[in-house]
């Protein structure tokens, strides 16, 4: 089986994202056919901001290093960490040449506006044809701006579609329907069920940052037991993201 035939509208794949080597070999080894990168948790281990294309060179050094865990594995390389498609290309061919099995590739940039479509789907074209699945990411809903159908169309050549912070049943089928494409959302603890987002006809279910976040929240509970203490909320992508170095 390879990593497409895992996407199946009505039975979704649950990904699991990584943030280091420990976090990929647990999660291989509790059985998971297919992991994930999450560009937080890189960024967050290697004090660099997210989603600002500063970690090119770690996230190649991560998939490098859990490549052979056994599992197939797929990576957040952002927008591609550059508006060149050349380079783009390279980047995905280099990460295919690790054995890599897809990629997600985002149209948000770090100044709170959409990547231009025309742009991006010269990005997703650059991508294709290293023998990855191209899954391509919308933030519509993240920065609340751009039409989100108009850009699920716009990237109907990729592999996969991503659009995040969709939580709304209705929504989430019409655009499951609107697409040939198997369509990723993220798994929201306070949203709907995989159960639901099944009946939904979604084919794919990131976890994204929860698992690092739930994490960082594991450790200060277990600090806040220690002095008897209420362990505070899980903490949210914005206030880790607000810990970490401002992009410059």
């Amino acid at each position: 089986m390879n990593f497409h035939d895992l996407h199946r509208p009505g039975d979704p794949l649950l990904l699991p994202n990584a943030w280091d080597y420990g976090s990929a070999a647990l999660l291989a080894r509790e059985g998971f056919p297919a992991i994930g990168t999450t560009s937080l948790g890189v960024a967050a281990a290697y004090g660099r901001p997210d989603a600002a294309g500063a970690t090119r060179a770690e996230t190649i050094e991560l998939a490098e290093s859990i490549k052979d865990l056994g599992v197939m594995v797929t990576v957040d390389i952002e927008g591609g960490f550059s508006d060149d498609p050349a380079e783009v290309s390279d980047l995905v061919a280099a990460l295919a040449a690790l054995g890599v099995a897809g990629v997600n590739l985002e149209d948000g940039r770090p100044d709170g506006t959409l990547r231009p479509i025309e742009l991006h789907q010269r990005i997703i074209e650059a991508a294709r044809g290293h023998g990855v699945f191209v899954n391509a990411r919308t933030d519509t809903y993240w920065l609340k701006t751009g039409d989100t159908r108009e850009r699920v169309a716009a990237y109907g050549h990729a592999d996969g579609i991503f659009v995040p912070g969709m939580s709304e049943l209705r929504e989430i089928a019409e655009v499951a329907a609107s697409t040939p494409l198997p369509l990723n959302v993220l798994y929201q603890p306070d949203g709907p069920t995989l159960a639901q987002l099944a009946e939904a006809g979604v084919a794919r279910v990131s976890t994204g940052s929860l698992l690092y976040r739930a994490a960082l929240h594991g450790a200060v509970a277990a600090l806040s037991a220690a002095q008897g203490r209420q362990a505070p909320a899980l903490p949210t992508y914005a206030e880790i993201a607000a810990l970490l170095p401002q992009p410059r």
